[in-house]
């Protein structure tokens, strides 16, 4: 077995952004460019590549993470673009998870918006370096330089622009490099054709001041700059790129660049940056995971082919034709189709049937997958995103992946009882590929309720029901997904003793319960010191506060922000079980709440508005009757933008009103932010509906 490439030589980009600030766009320009695609796909036409999904080609927009690579400069690029509407942000996670680094793409007119803020955090999560492209430079009202402050305002960070616009709006023609002070102009509509020319006369002043900011920042991070800055010597052109690299993967600057995607203008430069600026997976640092004998014990895989077999599941795709696909990410070894691998989590071996390579949803078969490599793989059925897979006989667990909970739900019923066992398999599949989407039988009425992350996300998942699986359902309208707390402290505890089977059965359990601060789930403490009961009796105390946070007391919804404390737990030698406690501390943690003054908690979502002045007055005003609180007011221009967290209860249909109020001339976005809790007169009233008395 041999690579094409050296490991060197490979790129894991993601390209991140906004929804429509043009990812897709770009990435079709960049497939075309490197020679992957004859021809340029539109997201207006329907006709892009990485838009494959039937829904995705009507909208318009990126649901599903899709992965292609392509090769630029004798570098292998893997590819995923990823989607921007906030409803799939966590495709965006699990993607930067696994990539090496991203392109961060900015609206050259909108500059950083709230979905920027969001995938930009997430990429900080997982210390992916960025380097940023300022696309739509050919619109109206687009302004570079208002994007690169808008970069340092609002993401906190250190931008380094390495080009400045030639023209502005219809008149852009092309940029100047920083670098090489040389202006780089697109003469051609293709955008094959530029040549490098002399800097503008007007520019030629603004391109001096560029660059010495570019040597000054530079200078701050690396030392040999630095030197010939003090002595007053101009770096080379190659000594300004390594200290740019280094920089640039260290996470210290993130390089600017800028163009028009849809013109075609500004795609080579960006290209020759990922091969010169962002790094191999040799850069990185080596993966450390869990032993699986001792969790406690972290274990090391070097970046190397000569390593250990080890890759990370992140996602999961079903195909009509070849059946599970599981999209991973090599981060040591080499493997050959046709082996058998471990599943570290389950415990189980499988063998991998083949690896594909993808290209969105079009597929090329391979041999072997090596250090570095992101593919799919075919014949794995019991492996679910987040699983890590290894050679048999030497397993590491890699950190798991963490998805949110779904904060809003809708219910379905069948039109016909024969396609129940279709529905259920439909239901599997769709939980297979999306870990935030969620169903379940509702116990009051016998309804299935299926659970997302925003009405959209809903939307989707519902047509895929309809059309993608064939299964004719009535559906209700959306509903907030609610989840339960205490707001005091309290002291609980419960016996069980009973006879089972003719054995005897005893546990009993004592407990105190606080509220904990919002957002850190169910965290338990035990007070008992280890002489007093064995541990696997504490294991099912802990099991039993576990199953009963899972349905609350006020509606049955799951609780959240409670801090359990074991207090006491009496052990009887002869007639103590793991049953007996495991009920006794589902009891005792029920008994608690409704002493502790149970509460109704509910999604809190994150609006910003940016609209004409005219229209800011009727906007607040029904903002204020939404329960909407205003956090912050700013200028965009001749625009105002308005900043307020509103209840996801009262933004249903929001879309609709804010056109009505500014004659579609304002623009919204919305985004999940926390949980917080329900006034009481509005919680009375919500569980009146729910107990059918209203």
């Amino acid at each position: 077995m041999s690579r094409n490439l050296p490991i060197d030589r490979t790129r894991n980009i993601g390209i991140m952004a906004h929804i429509d600030a043009g990812k897709t766009t770009l990435t079709e320009r960049v497939l075309f460019f490197t020679g992957k695609t004859h021809k340029m796909g539109e997201v207006h036409e329907g006709t892009a590549e990485m838009d494959w999904m039937v829904q995705e080609k009507e909208r318009g927009i990126t649901i599903t993470a899709a992965a292609t690579t392509c090769t630029w400069k004798n570098s292998a690029i893997n590819i995923i673009d990823t989607p921007g509407h906030v409803d799939f942000t966590m495709e965006v996670e699990r993607s930067l998870r696994v990539l090496d680094s991203a392109i961060a793409v900015f609206d050259g007119v909108a500059g950083v918006e709230p979905q920027s803020e969001t995938v930009w955090r997430q990429a900080d999560k997982y210390n992916v370096p960025r380097i940023c492209f300022v696309n739509k430079l050919d619109r109206l009202g687009a302004d570079y330089e208002q994007c690169i402050r808008m970069i340092k305002d609002k993401l906190y960070a250190v931008p380094l622009p390495l080009q400045i616009p030639i023209g502005a709006e219809s008149s852009f023609t092309g940029v100047v490099d920083i670098i090489t002070m040389k202006a780089i102009v697109w003469n051609d509509q293709s955008g094959k054709e530029f040549e490098f020319l002399e800097i503008p006369d007007d520019l030629k002043a603004k391109a001096d001041s560029a660059r010495d900011n570019m040597i000054e920042k530079l200078a701050d991070c690396d030392e040999s700059i630095l030197e010939k800055f003090l002595e007053g010597i101009s770096p080379t052109e190659d000594e300004i790129k390594k200290a740019i690299r280094n920089a640039t993967i260290n996470a210290k600057l993130y390089p600017v660049f800028c163009g028009s995607a849809l013109k075609n203008k500004g795609i080579q430069p960006l290209l020759d940056a990922i091969v010169d600026y962002l790094p191999s997976p040799k850069d990185k640092p080596a993966v450390q995971g869990h032993d699986v004998n001792d969790y406690a014990k972290l274990i090391t895989r070097e970046v190397d082919d000569k390593e250990h077999f080890c890759a990370l599941v992140f996602k999961i795709m079903t195909d009509p034709h070849v059946g599970k696909l599981s999209y991973m990410r090599v981060y040591s070894g080499t493997f050959k189709s046709g082996d058998q691998i471990l599943n570290v989590f389950s415990g189980k071996k499988e063998r991998i049937g083949k690896f594909l390579r993808m290209h969105a949803n079009n597929r090329e078969e391979i041999d072997a997958v090596y250090t570095g490599d992101i593919v799919v793989a075919v014949g794995l059925k019991t492996v679910r995103t987040g699983d890590t897979v290894t050679s048999v006989e030497y397993p590491i667990l890699l950190e798991k992946m963490t998805f949110p909970e779904p904060v809003i739900s809708i219910a379905m019923e069948l039109k016909s009882k024969g396609d129940q066992d279709k529905l259920n398999q439909a239901l599997l599949r769709l939980a297979d590929e999306d870990p935030t989407f969620r169903s379940n039988i509702s116990e009051e009425t016998g309804q299935l309720i299926i659970s997302g992350m925003g009405e959209l996300h809903l939307d989707i998942i519902v047509d895929r029901l309809l059309r993608e699986f064939n299964i004719p359902a009535n559906v209700g309208k959306p509903q907030v997904t609610y989840k339960e707390t205490i707001t005091v402290p309290a002291v609980s505890e419960h016996v069980y003793e009973k006879q089972i089977g003719g054995k005897d059965n005893f546990g009993h359990v004592k407990i105190s319960i606080e509220p904990s601060e919002s957002g850190k789930g169910f965290i338990f403490k035990n007070n008992i010191s280890p002489e007093l009961i064995p541990k696997i009796f504490i294991d099912s105390i802990h099991a039993g506060l576990i199953d009963s946070m899972m349905s609350g007391v006020i509606a049955g919804y799951k609780m959240e922000d409670i801090t359990v404390t074991l207090l006491k737990a009496d052990y009887n030698e002869l007639k103590s079980s793991e049953l007996a406690y495991r009920i006794a501390a589902n009891m005792a943690l029920k008994d608690g709440v409704r002493e502790a003054k149970p509460f109704l908690m509910e999604p809190i979502m994150k609006l910003e508005i940016v609209s004409p002045e005219e229209y800011t007055g009727d906007i607040i005003n029904d903002l204020n009757s939404r329960r909407g609180k205003i956090e912050n007011i700013d200028f965009k221009g001749n625009l105002k933008v308005l900043e307020a967290l509103i209840p996801l209860s009262e933004a249903f249909g929001y879309a609709t009103v804010v056109r009505s109020m500014s004659q579609g001339r304002a623009t919204h976005t919305l985004q999940y932010s926390h949980y917080d809790l329900v006034p009481e007169s509005i919680m009375n009233r919500i569980l009146g509906k729910f107990s059918g008395l209203i």
